[in-house]
């Protein structure tokens, strides 16, 4: 049994995959996706699933609470995590275009078993990013209905449930009936289809991406250098401030990045994906960082960062300036639209992570059923946005925040683990696009990331080790004895 669960996936990667042409490991007799994505709509999708919560939401929670201005040091942190396993990313996707991500590339390198585990990370980390985006796409959406006069009771705007210390206190709340519509709209979209769902995804981006632009445009004049001063304020405790804060802070707003891994879930989508899934990886993730960190310099010093800590610190920051009002109602827009797409990009992966799992037999094969007129796995599509409207419903979007980073930063450092044993193991190979300095940047990337998971871990170890276990009771029930490798030696 424990032999079994160390054989590794066989990769056959070819040398160019055609548009139109199977998806490789698909069942056989089944409905297929299709290779319809360029590179621009592959760096959409990144952008999509990037500039969304990082900037309407956490980075004023965040640097109030544990950075303050070096919030900004916090976000070019997780970067330069995010671009160390972005590299990796960028040689496994152009090498083996296919659906999976993480759990793919893993069961081709570490086996089963780890492979396992990584996907189940990887539906803690789509799943939970889609509630929690959703949570926070509700605050915006409430206070744009205030803008307008009619907005919703707080009964049916806030979250069922918060957490204090650990410990789980209802709110009074009966459910966050915002947050739901939207999961049931997006999951309606993506149902739909790839091609459907990436047009929106742009027109959504072209339109987030001009409202951060007019804020930065005319907020840079309210800006006061004295506010970034002291630019790492003195340590109160555990994750509060200091350079401890800022290391908190850059775990909290990893969060923020993991759009860039979903780019990777639409490999076998991708027209060229050789080309195009390096350019789509490496592009979004750089166009991204560059706008966090001049938000989060504007952002600071627009306001005292103590001022930051609400659900909406850009509408916040705007509010102090009677001249930029108008602005505001701008920006709400932006940031619903905003955090639509980062909604749909991560309802978009997570069947598709499904529809792998399935294909190797590791869930059952109604997960790998692709619709015969949209080419989607629309039965995971249904569960996925069934389930995200019960998380975002009933959960509040900072404990569903730092349990999506720990997911993503497993993941991300397997993927870094994998790219320099598949270097040794299968040297011969063919890669498109090849991390350059293997050997340096592989290994510094698995440290970055579990340096990093270690920050929410200490505090909520208890949630993950749970989530951790209901993950191996699936595999050793229904995984292990289904798994089409096992059976047949091949997928």
């Amino acid at each position: 049994m424990f032999m079994g669960m160390l054989r590794v996936k066989p990769i056959v990667a070819a040398p160019h995959v055609d548009a139109g042409e199977p998806v490789e490991g698909s069942l056989e007799g089944e409905v297929t996706l299709r290779r319809t994505l360029s590179a621009t709509q592959l760096v959409m999708l990144g952008i999509g699933g990037v500039i969304g919560a990082g900037i309407f939401v956490l980075t004023g929670q965040a640097a109030a609470l544990h950075a303050g201005p070096a919030i900004m040091l916090s976000f070019l942190m997780a970067s330069v995590a995010c671009a160390l396993a972005g590299f990796c990313y960028a040689e496994f996707a152009s090498m083996m275009p296919v659906s999976g991500s993480a759990y793919s590339y893993s069961y081709a390198t570490l086996g089963e078993f780890v492979a396992w585990f990584i996907g189940w990370c990887l539906v803690l980390e789509y799943l939970f990013a889609a509630a929690a985006v959703a949570v926070g796409w509700s605050g915006y959406m409430n206070s744009f209905l205030g803008t307008l006069g009619i907005p919703l009771p707080e009964a049916l705007a806030t979250s069922t449930f918060t957490v204090t210390e650990g410990q789980f206190t209802r709110t009074g709340a009966l459910f966050n009936l915002p947050a739901v519509f939207i999961v049931v709209a997006i999951s309606t979209l993506c149902y739909i289809g790839i091609r459907q769902s990436a047009f929106m995804n742009t027109i959504i981006v072209t339109i987030k991406v001009g409202v951060i632009l007019l804020f930065v445009a005319f907020s840079l004049q309210f800006v006061n250098p004295d506010n970034w001063v002291p630019f790492i304020p003195d340590n109160e405790g555990p994750g509060r401030f200091g350079m401890d804060g800022v290391v908190r802070a850059a775990a909290i707003v990893f969060f923020a990045y993991i759009g860039f891994d979903a780019v990777s879930t639409a490999a076998a989508e991708a027209i060229n994906p050789q080309r195009d899934m390096p350019i789509g990886i490496l592009g979004s993730l750089a166009i991204c960082t560059v706008f966090y960190i001049i938000v989060c310099a504007v952002l600071t010093g627009m306001l005292p960062y103590q001022q930051l800590g609400t659900p909406e610190p850009v509408a916040t920051a705007l509010q102090a300036y009677p001249s930029l009002l108008w602005l505001r109602v701008l920006v709400e827009l932006g940031a619903i639209a905003g955090l639509s797409s980062v909604i749909l990009v991560m309802l978009m992966a997570q069947p598709r992570i499904f529809y792998t799992m399935a294909n190797d037999g590791l869930i059952p094969r109604v997960f790998g059923k692709v619709h015969r007129r949209y080419h989607t796995p629309y039965v995971g599509t249904v569960v996925v946005g069934g389930i995200a409207c019960l998380l975002a419903g009933f959960l509040p979007i900072g404990l569903l925040g730092e349990l999506v980073s720990m997911g993503t930063l497993l993941a991300f450092a397997t993927v870094s683990a994998g790219v320099l044993i598949l270097r040794y193991t299968r040297p011969e190979l063919y890669r498109p696009f090849r991390v350059p300095a293997a050997g340096i940047i592989c290994p510094l990337g698995v440290a970055a990331c579990l340096y990093l998971f270690w920050q929410p871990f200490r505090v909520h170890w208890e949630l993950f080790m749970s989530w951790t276990a209901l993950g191996m009771l699936v595999y050793f029930g229904y995984g292990y004895w289904n798994s089409r490798l096992r059976i047949t030696g091949r997928l």
